[in-house]
């Protein structure tokens, strides 16, 4: 089930030549079951005409009013889980209104005070100690506290939602080198190495090396990654997995996938985007919530 503008859809499918028929829906009473061919649609409508790749200022509302109604249908049981595709963040806040990004959002809509953002790729799984904040930020944001609240949360939903019954997790440091035992910051010492100790009977180990920590040996020995900061972790992901990996909210009420890339706005409505990580997102969406009849 997609919720959107019908009418936005259904001239993409003709623009692209898709047979697709569009099942437009009042409300999610009962079930949904769509035939091959068929996408259910629960409508929102746009604020003004959207073209392929044109971005418009008016539309900024109409974005988020679809990402609340898919999570306030996911909190309400009305939908097992919500798969998100990529956001324009730079459009919304041009509007006017704060965003930044699925992650955030998705936090304060179910009221949850941290999330994890986790990348999964095949068996590679790289979970994030800060995401979309400046790289002059992140020293500042590594605090115990902080990291004691990811990694709680990254180990529970690794056995919950992944049913992985004792979740090996390693740990990277902030600085090349991990530190060099202080000469390339403290960090570590003050910080990322007391928490990993602490954690050590859950399965956790670091802080160690990123440039060495990513090699397929130390990778054997882990069901995922922390990374520091988002351009530490997820470059290597990316390379390993770009076009089928799947971004992961952990730590909400409910299941949220997305896909790993941006908008791509000079290829909109061109028919050469590959949807392989969008597929990825639906499939992993419906493994996490153990869907066996509901709607995603």
């Amino acid at each position: 089930m997609a919720v959107a503008d019908p009418g936005l859809l259904g001239g993409r499918a003709r623009l692209l030549g898709l047979p697709i028929q569009l099942q437009v829906l009042e409300d999610l009473a009962a079930p949904v079951s769509q035939a091959p061919g068929t996408l259910a649609v629960l409508p929102v409508p746009l604020q003004c005409p959207a073209e392929p790749g044109k971005l418009a200022l008016d539309n900024a509302s109409y974005v988020l009013d679809t990402l609340r109604q898919a999570a306030d249908l996911c909190l309400s049981k009305a939908a097992a889980g919500v798969v998100t595709g990529p956001v324009q963040k730079s459009v919304i806040n041009d509007a006017g209104m704060a965003f930044s990004g699925h992650t955030e959002f998705f936090a304060e809509r179910c009221g949850v005070p941290q999330v994890v953002m986790l990348l999964v790729a095949g068996q590679l799984r790289v979970a994030l100690a800060t995401t979309h904040v400046p790289l002059s930020a992140v020293p500042t944001l590594i605090q115990a506290d902080r990291l004691q609240q990811v990694l709680d949360i990254l180990l529970a939903d690794l056995q919950q939602r992944f049913r992985i019954e004792r979740p090996r997790v390693l740990v990277a440091g902030l600085n090349p080198h991990a530190g060099e035992g202080g000469h390339l910051g403290r960090e570590e010492i003050d910080v990322i190495a007391p928490v990993c100790r602490a954690y050590r009977d859950r399965g956790v180990r670091g802080p160690l090396p990123a440039d060495t920590l990513f090699t397929p040996a130390m990778l054997a020995e882990a069901d995922a990654v922390l990374a520091m900061y988002h351009d530490q972790g997820l470059p290597v992901l990316k390379h390993a997995g770009f076009g089928h990996a799947v971004n992961v909210t952990l730590g909400l009420p409910i299941v949220r996938t997305s896909v790993d890339h941006g908008t791509a706005l000079d290829l909109a409505g061109t028919g050469r985007i590959d949807g392989g990580s969008l597929e990825a997102a639906i499939a992993l969406g419906a493994t996490l919530s153990g869907l066996t009849g509901g709607t995603i």
